[in-house]
């Protein structure tokens, strides 16, 4: 196996990019560079001192390879595709999707609704957004449903509706499950919503005075009065918006903000020169330069927006600035100009997003912080010899022992770590019995090989000495060293007894522990079991439902979810459907005659 050495010395000074790899053949890192052999001798032959994360990447490298282009703007294109399917752990990944909701328009179907939504998908549908909260789009739904009227409702809602909802009594909606309602004119209804959504309040403005002079032209005063309400409230929406560009165009304006390995890029979202948002994505230096990152981010968030204004307006320069314009152009049509300004109007609103990161980054830092003193607190009051990084709870929840389930909530450096969580349904217990639960959820979390297992530093139960006894003997029996990491309980307070605050048991100790000056290490705990509790109660809440919601349908042997549906739609319910002929549901595509005897059968029985 050739060493880093060899293959250095054999490597091109040509265009490229370069994927490195850890012990276990594992790509970690993916980057660019017009001279490869350059590049990877600041890696591994330069007589300056790497900076601490280099030098931490350049200790985890075992091997590299190289994929040689023939441009610059070749290895460009390249290293964004190989980021994308490697997912390499010490690039910068924009991970967005979960976070930042958005508006979906699907302008191929006859009568388009507005959905919220949290991906994007390739399905030819207009997306708006990414908003920077959930109640940013419900205020936004709300502005627009008292305007436009769209129906909100899901496809299947609207297809199987029988009488209109409670948006058309409300005059939120046209009703257009139950009225006749012309699809060109509704169409223009949304398209004025979607010059509203893009920044184009004047445009939409302009039309409807247009159309209420008509329609006060040929005396239809109660369609004049339903523009003029329209006017009126785009007209209220816009007073509130603050105008910060006097050309009126659309612009996204970036600012980078970093510190301390942690970086804020902050988009304010410039539409018809109204300042109509603004999103915080928080994001890790990695092992780039800053305006590397920029650079990263920039080519990144367009292609998870769909909405691509001409210009883009950045706080500092960036890598191959030619070759993002190039690509973004392409994808608009038309051309897009990337700038880092250095005065005049454009050069205040690139400043405006750098005070917004950088306070967006002091809050992130603060709250590191805190989380850190807090953990560093839980480690001195519980004896620990490392910082409780990862810290597990488990929660059952039933109701007088049907439906038992647990869940197991983890906490990462004192924040949650949500994409580890775990339900648990539990199996073969007919009735309530919390040992028996405990002992079921431990064994099947701790089945795993020594060698695959991922052990916690600290296992937290809900209750007091009890509890704590139940789980020690759980653990005993399947033969889990307590040295493998901590266990404790947490106990509510007694507030007969005066008590003020929750109570911390350990293995070996009749008493709760002293809690003293270690207040923040009790609440990170208190969260961790507050959030094991929500997440084990909405899990049965759902397999409650589920379960509560199953129809009389459910338990026909040969009626499989088509012909239910098929059923129910002919019918409009179980009622209609037990009045049936058995003649008339023969006739019925794929209901033989056993298949309705029996189904009458069961209806008229059940």
């Amino acid at each position: 196996m050739q060493t880093l050495q060899e293959k250095y010395n054999q490597s091109p000074h040509s265009p490229g990019v370069y994927l490195m790899k850890n012990a276990r053949g594992k790509i970690i890192y993916v980057g660019k560079a017009k001279d490869l052999k350059k590049r990877l001798a600041s890696y591994f032959i330069s007589k300056q001192q790497p900076d601490t994360k280099t030098a931490a990447l350049i200790e985890m490298i075992t091997s590299f390879d190289l994929v040689i282009t023939a441009s610059d703007h070749e290895a460009f294109i390249l290293e964004a595709n190989l980021i994308k399917e490697h997912n390499p752990k010490y690039n910068v990944i924009l991970k967005d999707g979960k976070n930042y909701p958005l508006l979906r328009i699907d302008m191929n179907e006859p009568y388009p609704a507005i959905q919220r939504v949290r991906n994007i998908r390739n399905d030819h549908a207009l997306y708006f957004g990414p908003y920077s909260s959930a109640l940013s789009v419900k205020r936004t739904l709300k502005q627009i449903q008292k305007i436009f009227k769209l129906r909100k409702c899901h496809n299947t809602q609207f297809k199987n509706r029988s009488r209109p909802c409670l948006n058309y009594q409300i005059k939120a909606c046209l009703g257009l499950c139950c009225n006749e309602v012309d699809p060109l004119e509704y169409k223009k209804q949304v398209k004025d919503a979607i010059l509203f959504l893009r920044g184009k309040s004047r445009q939409v403005v302009k039309r409807l005075s247009a159309e209420m002079k008509a329609h006060a032209g040929v005396q239809e005063f109660e369609k004049a009065a339903q523009k003029r309400d329209a006017i009126f409230a785009i007209e209220n929406i816009m007073e509130k918006q603050v105008v910060v560009c006097p050309d009126m165009r659309d612009r996204d304006v970036m600012g980078l903000a970093w510190d301390r390995g942690k970086a804020v890029v902050t988009v304010m979202m410039v539409r018809s020169g109204l300042l109509i948002d603004t999103v915080h994505y928080p994001l890790d230096l990695g092992f780039k330069a800053p305006d590397e990152v920029l650079a990263a981010f920039v080519d990144q968030y367009y292609g998870k927006t769909r909405f691509l204004p001409a210009f883009v307006l950045l706080s500092q320069r960036i890598e191959n600035s030619g070759e993002i314009e190039a690509r973004l152009t392409q994808s608009l049509g038309k051309k897009v100009v990337v700038h880092c300004p250095e005065r005049g109007e454009k050069k205040r609103l690139v400043n405006m997003t750098l005070v917004n990161a950088s306070q967006e980054l002091e809050k992130i830092l603060l709250k590191e912080e805190e989380e850190q003193a807090s953990l560093v607190l839980l480690k001195s009051l519980m004896g620990m010899e490392r910082l409780p990084q990862r810290i597990e709870c488990f929660d059952n929840s039933n109701i007088s022992g049907q439906d038992p389930v647990s869940s197991m909530v983890v906490f990462t450096n004192g924040r949650p770590d949500k994409s580890s969580y775990r339900k648990y349904i539990i199996k073969d217990i007919q009735f309530q019995d919390d040992y028996a639960y405990m002992y079921q959820v431990l064994e099947r979390r701790f089945s795993k090989t020594k060698e695959e297992m991922v052990w916690p530093d600290l296992l937290v139960v809900d209750g007091g000495k009890g509890q704590l006894g139940m789980a020690l003997a759980v653990l005993s029996d399947l033969g889990i060293d307590d040295r493998s990491f901590v266990l404790a309980g947490l106990a509510k307070r007694d507030k007969a007894k005066g008590e003020a605050f929750d109570k911390i048991y350990v293995p070996g100790r009749s008493n709760p522990l002293n809690i003293g000056q270690a207040k923040k290490a009790l609440y990170l705990l208190e969260r961790v079991r507050d959030e094991a509790h929500r997440f084990a109660i909405t899990f049965q809440r759902k397999r409650r439902e589920k379960r509560g919601g199953l129809s009389i349908l459910d338990s026909i042997p040969g009626l499989g979810p088509k012909k239910k549906k098929m059923l129910l739609t002919r019918y409009k319910g179980i009622g209609n459907m037990k009045k049936a002929s058995l003649e008339e549901l023969v006739a019925l595509p794929g209901i033989t005659g056993k298949l309705a005897k029996n189904l009458l059968k069961t209806l008229n029985t059940g």
